[in-house]
């Protein structure tokens, strides 16, 4: 430790981690000097040449915390709407899918499900057989397709990890998936069934 005059008087240096560390862990050490409270001056956090008490600087630093608490408070007040409005669209899909008598209506339930509570602008529902199911009429949305066809060995991965993944896919993908549209589409959610 070393010594320097101020005003006079020799003093010891310091570390300011020290001084930081004790007053951390000497909490009423202002409460036992408090003529040093009123003697403490901040230069204001928000610019300029004046000073603020170290009382107004606290009351500064409690209010920006309290903004950014209010903002992750509305962040998820946020999320909670947004994942209720994501549940009742799948209990509309549930019902929907329960209320089908038959495989064509459980399709149709699929595909305006998609369109119109998940606002799906592309969706295609591919089903791996050698040809479509009684009732079934192959459209737009319906594919049916060989599981032996070399196009779905692109797919294998999907399939072993029995998992949806979303994001982007291969031009070959995209083209096998969507056909003409493929241009138009960005990023897909795949869900193997």
């Amino acid at each position: 430790m070393t010594t320097r005059p101020v005003r006079g008087v020799e003093i010891a240096e310091i570390d300011e981690t020290a001084v930081a560390s004790y007053l951390a862990v000497t909490p009423d050490f202002f409460d036992r000097h408090v003529q040093l409270l009123e003697k403490i001056r901040l230069p204001d956090a928000r610019g300029g040449a004046s000073t603020v008490s170290l009382l107004e600087r606290q009351v500064e630093v409690l209010r920006e915390r309290n903004r950014q608490l209010e903002r992750k408070v509305k962040d998820f007040v946020d999320v909670a709407r947004e994942n209720d409005a994501l549940g009742s669209r799948v209990l509309a899909m549930a019902r929907r899918l329960i209320a089908a008598k038959d495989q064509p209506a459980v399709v149709a339930a699929i595909e305006s499900a998609l369109r119109e509570d998940f606002d799906s602008g592309q969706s295609v529902l591919v089903l791996t057989a050698g040809r479509a199911p009684a009732g079934l009429v192959e459209s737009r949305f319906l594919r049916v397709v060989p599981a032996e066809l070399p196009a779905m060995r692109s797919f294998e991965t999907l399939f072993a990890a029995n998992k949806p993944r979303c994001g982007q896919l291969r031009d070959s993908q995209r083209e096998f998936l969507f056909g003409a549209d493929a241009a138009e589409v960005g990023s897909v959610a795949l869900v193997p069934l």
